[in-house]
């Protein structure tokens, strides 16, 4: 882990409130912080049309580039949504430029960009679409082009059923 001056300027992942990461960046691109708030197409499914929205890469989060010195930590930590700057024990930890510069050439490109919601076995999630809409159960197994499968217990017995990565969320 890099020690980082706070003077010096560097990138910092903030995490946000739910579906606040376009309020976070307009609250910081207007208190002069450089934000970047990486965005994918992706198509809804509403039940009445097919609409393509532009969506964040990393649901709940945000980057900002600042020397992190208690005036710039406390007005970043202020900005409507902002729940924390990601770091650990020490205090907020750097993001290499390297990597953020790569997420935007994969943002900028416009080829699609696959990614996915990494569940470890046994957690509990929700079915949020599809047939199955409404079922709990255990996260069983992934079976790989965006196949899960889901367990549900009742009476000691173990019902399994398949369905999309992207119908299910995790359970807090």
């Amino acid at each position: 882990m890099t020690i980082i001056t706070p003077t010096e300027s560097s990138w910092y992942a903030l995490h946000t409130r739910s579906r606040f990461e376009n309020v976070v960046f307009d609250n910081l691109t207007k208190k002069s912080f450089e934000t970047f708030l990486p965005k994918m197409k992706k198509q809804s499914r509403r039940k009445d049309r097919r609409v393509v929205l532009d969506v964040p890469f990393f649901p709940g989060y945000v980057f900002v580039k600042a020397g992190l010195t208690p005036e710039n930590h406390i007005s970043i930590l202020k900005t409507l949504g902002v729940v924390r700057v990601l770091g650990s024990a020490q205090g907020p930890v750097p993001i290499p430029e390297e990597a953020l510069d790569s997420l935007r050439i994969m943002v900028t490109t416009g080829e699609e960009i696959m990614t996915s919601v990494a569940f470890t076995k046994g957690e509990r999630v929700l079915v949020i679409r599809g047939p199955f809409e409404g079922i709990t159960g255990i996260f069983t197994q992934a079976l790989g082009q965006g196949r899960v499968i889901v367990n549900i217990d009742i009476l000691g017995q173990s019902a399994a059923v398949h369905v999309s990565e992207s119908d299910i969320e995790s359970i807090p």
